[in-house]
């Protein structure tokens, strides 16, 4: 793991390392994902099916719609004390979530008009569990709680199978998280082709609201391209970690939180930025020994060699304007007075304070959404939440009190940008005094 400073001539290279680590949409990438897109729209069903026989070796010809039968015999195979996790999770993150409902007013304008706002639920919900590298049913949980705590009455997910014997199986912990969390029904299918299949819809397939979850390039992209068509939470990146460090606490406990994030794959980012170069030592010689024990070591070690690397800064304050030009996914505030930094913190996903607090706590049972922005996108965007299931209806209710003190000036405002009928349909209703609203 390397360690630099701000003073460093590869300051500026190391820093563009790693905020441009993201994988580039490349051509070959986009012209492939459109195709998808193009099949799906054209051929729903039998398109899906194809891609995900010929991405994932499955044929989901008579299984893409996951049965009720099927959840439930996971559900059932799983031991008592998992399912239970899988609850307390649930109940966690819902926990949360109703602290972030809006609610629909409305208020009275000096006797001239009601205005107001009314908020709706979102209908359908489509959210996208990746498989792969490894099963997450904590995504599952995360993307459909908030989602069902909104309002949303149907939420569908996708996820791609898992050959196995020629069938395509679905990790039984996602199918009993989905239903622990409410999900309405599952589809065995990932990649492009389930993007489109949510956008779009397909015989089997609802078209939905909006889509939410991470994926891979393939997935990022095609949610690029749909989005118009349904709304998005956003193009997840790369995972990644920032601490802060005033020369104080247990630098293994730090070496296991960065490696933490290194081990989810080989592009995500773990930094370090203290002000101790003797505790920056000391973390580099701990990443190094915590390496060796770790069970996907190869993927940790690629990332933790391409992507790890410590700062050494002259005080907090350099410290917080390196992380918030960063504006990390997850921010861990491990110092002796974790709440006076938080002050100073502007751009992070989600922020971990103290030394008994480490980014998995979040990505499991603390309660906030682990759906975070990353890549710097912290610096305009946010966690997932109940909020991103909602939509807000502006509401007007003009009196003739008000139509008479507003109805000239909205005429001569309308006249002014030459749109004669904007005027001349409030002017019809200033000279017509007999009819009330």
């Amino acid at each position: 793991m390397k360690i630099t400073n701000i003073k460093d001539k590869d300051f500026n290279l190391t820093l563009k390392t790693i905020l441009n680590r993201g994988e580039e949409t490349s051509e070959e990438v986009l012209v492939t994902v459109r195709d998808i897109i193009a099949e799906v729209r054209k051929r729903g069903d039998r398109a899906v099916v194809e891609y995900t026989k010929k991405f994932d070796k499955v044929d989901t010809t008579k299984t893409l719609l996951v049965s009720e039968k099927e959840i439930n015999d996971a559900f059932k195979k799983i031991p008592k004390k998992e399912i239970k996790l899988l609850e307390l999770a649930r109940d966690r993150v819902a926990h949360f979530s109703e602290k972030q409902i809006e609610k629909s007013w409305v208020y009275n304008e000096d006797d001239d008009a009601v205005l107001g706002q009314k908020v709706t639920a979102l209908e359908k919900v489509g959210i996208y569990v990746p498989g792969g590298k490894a099963a997450y049913p904590s995504t599952a949980i995360m993307n459909a709680v908030p989602a069902r705590v909104a309002g949303v009455k149907n939420i569908f997910m996708t996820t791609p199978p898992t050959n196995l014997r020629g069938k395509g199986v679905i990790n039984p912990h996602v199918l009993a998280a989905a239903k622990v969390a409410g999900v309405s029904r599952v589809f065995r299918t990932g990649g492009a082709q389930a993007i489109a299949a949510l956008a779009y819809g397909t015989r089997t397939i609802p078209k939905v609201d909006k889509i939410v979850g991470p994926g891979n390039i393939f997935v990022a992209t095609a949610k690029k391209l749909v989005f118009g068509a349904v709304d998005i939470d956003m193009i997840a990146g790369p995972s990644e970690v920032l601490i802060i460090n005033d020369g104080t606490g247990d630098p293994t406990w730090m070496a296991m939180d960065l490696l933490a994030q290194a081990e989810h794959d080989e592009l995500a980012s773990s930094v370090l930025i203290t002000t101790s170069l003797k505790m920056a030592k000391a973390v580099k010689k701990a990443v190094a020994l915590k390496l060796k024990t770790l069970k996907r070591r190869k993927t940790a070690e690629a990332s933790i060699n391409a992507y790890g690397v410590i700062f050494v800064v002259k005080d907090i304050k350099e410290a917080l304007k390196l992380s918030n030009r960063i504006a990390p996914e997850h921010l861990e505030v491990f110092t002796k007075d974790p709440g006076e930094i938080l002050k100073g913190v502007t751009n992070a996903g989600a922020i971990f304070l103290g030394y008994v607090t480490p980014e998995a706590i979040g990505d499991y049972l603390a309660g906030p959404n682990h759906t975070l922005p990353t890549g710097g996108t912290a610096r305009f965007s946010s966690p997932l939440g109940a909020y991103d299931f909602l939509k807000r209806s502006s509401v007007i209710g003009i009196t003739p009190k008000g139509l008479k003190n507003l109805g000239p000036s909205v005429e001569k405002f309308a006249r002014l940008e030459g749109l004669t009928a904007h005027a001349e349909s409030v002017k019809i209703r200033l000279k017509d005094k007999t009819k009330k609203s």
